[in-house]
């Protein structure tokens, strides 16, 4: 009996023991580390979108962060390389999806639909809309910035569009090689959505998800018609 007690007591006390046990610190810094590194991005976005990246100070990053002005040169070496790590964070995973697309063995259109819906979905629908439209507004001011953003992002989705359509033509998918000579045809739709939500919204919405799709229908073939046609 003594020798039972015993048992349930030694097991009593080894699952306290796992309850009480402190988390390692190492780990509790790496989450705050990164929890800071985070909010140092979001405050970044904030100012970029409101002020431009020529006007915008780290000294109000910081403030709009709740770090010091030091602080964020723990995780950056400037402005500049903030600037590029938000490029990097925000539309990067988007790049990859659709690099990652164009290994798909499906239709041209279908992938185009896919792509049309990430944009509305991820980009349009998000402040990642505002990284796109600093770069259209201050790229040329900022050639580092503009040669940093065309590795990072054009020159990405050019190649993998430029695949997607070149296969896509040579499976007689499309009535030209149009687009895979000239990919940026793809995306013109969201380049036109951007400057005009940011110009012209108030005066006349645009339906970004309908344009996309009336775009597709132009470059594609309307698939009303196509379903009706024997």
């Amino acid at each position: 009996m003594a020798r039972k007690q015993a048992a349930r007591r030694v097991k009593r006390e080894a699952r306290s023991s796992r309850r009480s046990a402190p988390v390692p610190v190492l780990n509790v810094r790496a989450v705050r580390q990164a929890e800071r590194r985070d909010a140092i991005l979001a405050a970044a976005l904030e100012e970029f979108a409101v002020s431009g990246f020529a006007a915008t100070r780290l000294d109000d990053v910081a403030r709009r962060a709740g770090v010091a002005k030091g602080t964020i040169y723990l995780y950056f070496r400037d402005k500049e390389s903030l600037f590029q790590e938000l490029v990097r964070a925000s539309l990067s995973p988007m790049v990859g999806t659709i690099e990652t697309a164009q290994i798909a063995n499906l239709p041209a259109r279908a992938i185009a639909e896919t792509i049309a819906d990430l944009f509305v979905r991820e980009i349009f629908g998000t402040r990642r809309k505002d990284v796109i439209r600093l770069m259209i507004t201050e790229g040329a001011r900022f050639p580092k910035l503009a040669e940093f953003y065309y590795h990072e992002v054009i020159e990405r989705v050019t190649a993998a569009l430029r695949a997607i359509m070149t296969r896509a033509a040579a499976r007689g998918e499309l009535s030209s090689d149009a687009l895979a000579r000239f990919p940026q045809l793809l995306v013109a739709p969201a380049l036109v959505a951007l400057v005009w939500n940011s110009m012209f919204d108030r005066f006349a919405p645009l339906d970004i998800r309908d344009l996309m799709r009336a775009h597709l229908d132009i470059l594609f073939g309307d698939k009303a018609s196509q379903r009706k046609s024997p």
